[in-house]
């Protein structure tokens, strides 16, 4: 867990590492790094893919070769990593270079290290509990476009047990069991195909007065006067939230880090989904899985502010320990539509739910 003794920055700089290290011990027990990352204070001669090359202004004539280079000034500071971009803005303190060191070495990809150590405050270390949990203290992102007025409509705060399933079938079969939560994804690219499925499951979750969310295809979850849509983060760039939120449809939107939940967040989103928990076969991952730690944490930070739900991985082994986080809803697949028995599977999983309470 030691900073000491290695290259966190250049040129090194013995006050900024010890401080560090002091910040490092506070933070807990984390994997190890994946990456061993240098911030660098001025250009290194051979800049590397591990390296963070930090400016104080804009420099466009910086050869900064495959490193990731990060611009702090004026209330901003801006993540380059290849074709990523990521702008936070806010106020920080004197040690987030400090603190960016730590929270990399707890294994946080940069962008989200980054989210945290603008989060960070003088002092923190002499806390009982040091992670940034103040949700006051985060950084906004910035050059974001308008979220749309007024607004997403509501949804439960718990939304409890909530099966992501195939087809209009699964959904008419899982809320005749009492599930009030599921959402529909339909993997199909069948125009026709999608709109009987989504207006079947519509139907159903109308019958059952349950929170029925349509995965991704939100012109035909408009059409068919679903309660919600689920969208990814990419489908925000693409996807017209304001006709969404015109049409009454609740929106809940993917998330899978810090910097990533300050982006929803700004949609005044229904819900966001955390995620992927565990490693998931289910579709292929953008990030690697976050871990019940990781989630822990999201919740401490974001609870009763938007309703949560975890995602990715989980089934009926690992269910008690999500729920443990604080959590108020976990999403399911394989634990429902594998399982032998569905009636069991569904009755197991929401008696979880009641012994939690």
């Amino acid at each position: 867990m030691s900073l000491l003794n290695r290259e966190v920055f250049w040129p090194p700089a013995d006050e900024l590492t010890e401080v560090a290290e002091r910040i490092r011990a506070r933070l807990g027990e984390w994997p190890a790094a994946e990456t061993r990352w240098r911030v660098c204070l001025t250009v290194p001669e051979s800049p590397s893919a591990s390296d963070l090359i930090v400016l104080t202004e804009h420099d466009d004539s910086i050869e900064s070769g495959n490193a990731a280079v990060l611009e702090a000034h004026g209330g901003r500071v801006t993540l380059r990593r290849g074709d990523e971009h990521f702008a936070l803005e806010g106020e920080w303190s004197d040690d987030w270079l400090a603190a960016l060191a730590a929270f990399l070495d707890c294994n946080f990809e940069p962008h989200d290290a980054l989210t945290l150590a603008l989060a960070w405050r003088a002092g923190d270390e002499n806390k009982a509990d040091a992670w940034p949990v103040d949700f006051a203290t985060f950084p906004r992102v910035a050059d974001l476009p308008a979220a749309p007025e007024g607004g997403f409509p509501a949804c439960p705060d718990r939304l409890g047990l909530y099966p992501v399933l195939p087809s209009a079938e699964w959904v008419e079969r899982v809320l005749d069991l009492g599930v009030r939560t599921t959402q529909l994804r339909r993997k199909s690219a069948d125009a026709a195909d999608l709109q009987r499925e989504i207006a079947r499951s519509v139907e159903a979750g109308r019958r059952h007065d349950a929170q029925l969310f349509i995965n991704d295809h939100w012109r035909e979850a408009i059409a068919a006067g679903a309660y919600g849509v689920h969208l990814g983060q990419e489908d925000v760039q693409t996807a017209d939230l304001g006709a969404i939120a015109k049409a009454g449809l609740r929106l809940g939107l993917s998330t899978h880090g810090y910097y990533e939940m300050l982006r929803a967040l700004h949609f005044r989103p229904s819900y966001l989904a955390l995620g992927a928990v565990f490693p998931t076969t289910t579709k292929v991952m953008p990030t690697k899985p976050q871990g019940l730690a990781r989630l822990a944490r999201y919740v401490q930070l974001l609870s009763g502010r938007v309703p949560l739900v975890a995602i990715g991985g989980i089934d009926a082994k690992v269910m008690p320990d999500v729920l443990a986080t604080g959590v108020g809803s976990a999403a399911v697949v394989r634990a429902v539509t594998e399982a032998p028995d569905t009636a069991l599977a569904v009755s197991s999983l929401q008696n979880m739910y009641t012994s939690q309470r």
